[in-house]
């Protein structure tokens, strides 16, 4: 999440913003706007790419009379004089890339890995019978923060779409079940807000019924993996999810201020505002020092200022111990041996367990890496990493691991492409840089800078030189490390809001994204426009619209998404893209190299 939600109700303790869902997402920070206008190929001076012929000087990178092909066109040249000439493909903006004609497929490295993140519920709906579960309802309205129906069946379907983009690992939101209610959304309280993204968790034993089951997120994994695609699952160690009133009702916690039950319907989750409230407004039928919070997480498990529970400092001031967007804090740096909160032993179809002598942290790591264990997930993405103690990322990654391991040994026959599990961090700013965090259990982690660097380079690709040579030389020097860049998020804005849905910039800062050092991370949609929707007055709920695939389905999508399907296929084939060092070989036409083993390619840009 990218912002505390500025409503609170009048009453003055933690304990009265407990369930102010102003947005839902991984920082938790604020995060200022990437502009202040959108950017458009007019106003920045699209460069005009050539469709002449260029002479292009490849360097060391192949040797005289070496046959080279440009994947773009198919066409082949051979090096002479360590040059070759060639002309860009009518469709390829000025772009040649250039490989070995007998090059094949490169091994796999992360550094040079594509990865594609969906909300699953907001990509594709693949049982429309699974829609509702819970007693979750649509609003009727602009379903900002409701669930819109995607799910793990919708996802497997599409991963012939992914394959065809080059994915070879795809990133999906929290798979556990979801608290069932729903809290106000946005500073205003103007819709309800369900945890439809996966970050409100409330049984992380179970898959949410709303995107499917234990056997079809099975199928998910292994489907994916036997087209060569990693799963990267989504993982929350600081919190669990906010308390609704129909989680309330349904699992016995919490109560109501006395005589208040008459200001509910039947099922308290259907509430709804009068004319003069918000969605906010119902708190004030809550008792927050009621008894019955007990019933709920417990004080050993979570700090947040109800009941008897410890009032957890404000996270500016403590990081760890602090409440982001006033969710309830996961006491994981405690050595205190705890019961499963009570609310988990009473539920019916929970796989959690009593766990002999177990901290709050020896719970979560086992349930977190059940997942991997009876699954075969490849890897975490780690939300609001510097929340939690650096001593919880090492014990889940060394558990993590065991458990890929213990998975391989009793799925022999699956094709599991990883041996080596892979976890990144959201750690808001972090950018191109060694921090501890490497020291910690994380293999990357995400850089949050690129998504404004990538602006120069959408309208005109020479313009990334700087940013490339800067990001290789940190990426490569003494110390190597690894980033996962992005140009659109859920948490900041989408690159096509930010391009003012120019196609043409659309199309070019593919390159900008799939060319840039380290891990590129694709945003569904990234490659075919998907606009920005409805937020209400949460500025980052537009940035999970639905995939557009009717846009796909009528062509209308075509020139972008073929354009970002011919690059990502030639960054599978070579990893030497992300991972390899680059060298910059000419000023204009522009030209570099990447070099990784044995792994060479040269990218030429020319324009006029």
């Amino acid at each position: 999440m990218n912002k505390h939600p500025k409503n609170i109700r009048l009453t003055v303790s933690l304990a009265t913003c407990l369930s102010l869902a102003g947005c839902a997402g991984s920082q938790y920070e604020t995060v200022a706007p990437l502009s202040e206008s959108p950017i458009s190929s007019v106003d920045n001076g699209l460069c005009t790419a050539t469709q002449s012929e260029m002479t292009i000087p490849v360097g060391d990178t192949f040797a005289d009379g070496d046959w080279v092909r440009d994947f773009y066109s198919g066409d082949k040249a051979r090096v002479e004089n360590g040059e070759v000439t060639l002309t860009p493909a009518p469709a390829a903006e000025g772009l040649i890339l250039l490989e070995a004609a007998d090059a094949g497929q490169k091994s796999f490295n992360w550094a040079g890995a594509t990865v594609y993140f969906t909300v699953t519920d907001r990509f594709a709906n693949g049982r429309t019978d699974n829609d509702s579960n819970y007693g979750r309802k649509p609003d009727g309205k602009d379903e900002i923060g409701t669930f819109h129906g995607g799910d793990f069946a919708g996802l497997t379907e599409k991963l012939d779409y992914l394959k065809e983009l080059g994915v070879n690992a795809v990133w999906i939101t929290p798979p556990f079940e979801q608290i069932h209610g729903w809290v106000g959304g946005g500073d205003r309280g103007d819709f309800q807000h369900y945890g439809y993204h996966g970050y409100y968790a409330l049984d992380f034993t179970q898959p949410d019924a709303n995107f499917g089951t234990r056997e079809e997120f099975r199928t998910l994994v292994e489907e994916a993996h036997a087209r060569g695609i990693r799963v990267v699952m989504d993982v929350v160690m600081n919190h669990p999810g906010y308390a609704t009133l129909q989680d309330m009702q349904g699992f016995s916690f919490g109560g109501l201020r006395e005589g208040f039950e008459k200001h509910l319907p039947e099922q308290w989750g259907e509430w709804q505002p009068e004319s003069w409230e918000n969605f906010h407004a119902y708190h004030a039928l809550i008792d927050y020092d009621h008894p019955n919070w007990r019933n709920w997480w417990g004080k050993d498990w979570v700090r947040a200022g109800i009941g008897d529970y410890d009032t957890p400092p404000n996270a500016s001031i403590d990081p760890v111990r602090g409440s982001l967007a006033f969710l309830p804090d996961f006491k994981t740096e405690s050595d205190k041996a705890v019961d499963l909160p009570l609310f988990l032993q009473n539920k019916e179809n929970t796989r959690a367990t009593q766990l002999d002598d177990a901290t709050v942290r020896d719970y979560l790591i086992t349930w977190l890496t059940g997942w991997v264990r009876e699954f075969g997930v490849d890897g975490f993405r780690v939300d609001t990493a510097k929340h939690v103690e650096p001593a919880a990322w090492q014990a889940l990654k060394t558990q993590a691991q065991n458990a890929l391991d213990t998975y391989r040994s009793n799925n022999p026959g699956q094709p599991l492409p990883a041996e080596d599990f892979w976890m990144v961090a959201e750690v808001f700013p972090h950018s191109v840089t060694r921090s501890s965090y490497f020291d910690s259990g994380f293999d990357a982690v995400i850089n949050f800078d690129l998504q404004e660097e990538a602006h120069a380079g959408a309208t005109c690709l020479p313009e990334m030189e700087a940013i490339y040579s800067d990001y290789s030389k940190k990426m490569n020097g003494d110390n190597p490390l690894n980033v996962m860049n992005y140009i659109s998020s859920h948490d900041t804005q989408l690159f096509s809001q930010i391009a003012d849905n120019d196609p043409a910039l659309q199309k070019r800062v593919a390159s900008a994204l799939l060319f840039t050092p380290g891990t590129s991370q694709i945003f569904y949609g990234d490659e075919t426009g998907r606009e920005f929707g409805p937020t209400g007055s949460d500025g980052h709920q537009g940035t999970r619209s639905d995939m557009n695939w009717t846009d796909i389905e009528s062509g209308k999508a075509e020139p972008v998404l073929s354009h970002w399907k011919k690059l990502g296929q030639f960054r599978a084939r070579h990893p030497a893209i992300g991972a390899g060092a680059h060298t910059r070989l000419s000023a204009e036409p522009y030209v570099f190299s990447r070099i990784h083993g044995d792994d060479r390619v040269v990218i030429a840009f020319g324009k006029e």
